[in-house]
């Protein structure tokens, strides 16, 4: 396949999901909330995020099994008792968490303006169909960590993303919420990046840009990628 520079090159967003596009830490939260009591919640929340990661790291597990093994670490560490039965809460309540509301009009914009939109996201195939149908905009490719073997910050995504698309680097920025996960391995790889800082965090890495949430991403990536 040959492929296009310059001028003209299709122009590609990609996103990470969780966090980004779906509301990750309001479902977690919730569940946290139901489980274990809302007194409790935001300090395991912490705790949870710190957790997730470490298991990423670990041989691989599917993003279900990293879901359930994470909130019994969580019981079992912070001393607090997991309800008989409920191990699977997270992945089984994922698919019910909520976009965020600036995030379906931002998309469809895009799409509008002929940007090709692409999920690259730590998650399973059956997980972000069902996400994707939260979202209600559809999207040209999901590459997620079941497809890889490996999750994000690991560059396993975006090399299966230039794979499969052969899309051009210079026509391509990638979007997330998480500076370990998305910002810090797109800047390892040359890419142009958008930073959603939805928490009021501070930029380490720098991206290319910083918007607190998706409602002027599409002059944003115009203006990093002029048509």
């Amino acid at each position: 396949m040959t492929r296009v520079h310059g001028m003209g090159a299709q122009r590609w967003a990609t996103f990470d999901c969780y966090g980004t596009l779906i509301d990750w830490n309001a479902g977690i939260r919730g569940q946290l909330e139901r489980l274990f009591g809302v007194q409790e919640a935001p300090r395991l929340l912490e705790r949870y995020h710190e957790l997730e990661p470490e298991l990423e790291s670990e041989p691989f597990h599917t993003y279900r099994e990293v879901l359930t093994l994470a909130l019994e670490r969580l019981a079992q560490e912070e001393s607090v008792q997991l309800p008989e039965g409920e191990a699977g809460a997270l992945p089984k309540s994922l698919p019910e968490w909520p976009p965020f509301p600036d995030v379906p009009p931002a998309l469809a914009e895009l799409r509008d303006r002929r940007w090709k939109l692409a999920l690259l996201s730590n998650t399973d195939r059956d997980l972000i169909a069902a996400s994707q149908k939260l979202l209600g905009v559809p999207v040209d490719l999901a590459i997620v960590a079941e497809d890889v073997g490996s999750y994000k910050p690991a560059h396993g995504h975006w090399e299966r993303f230039f794979e499969t698309t052969t899309a051009d680097r210079e026509t391509h920025v990638h979007v997330g919420a998480s500076l370990f996960h998305d910002i810090a391995p797109a800047r390892e790889l040359g890419l142009r990046t958008v930073w959603i800082n939805r928490l009021d965090e501070q930029p380490e890495p720098e991206p290319d840009r910083e918007l607190t949430n998706l409602a002027n991403l599409p002059e944003t990536l115009e203006e990093l990628v002029p048509a």
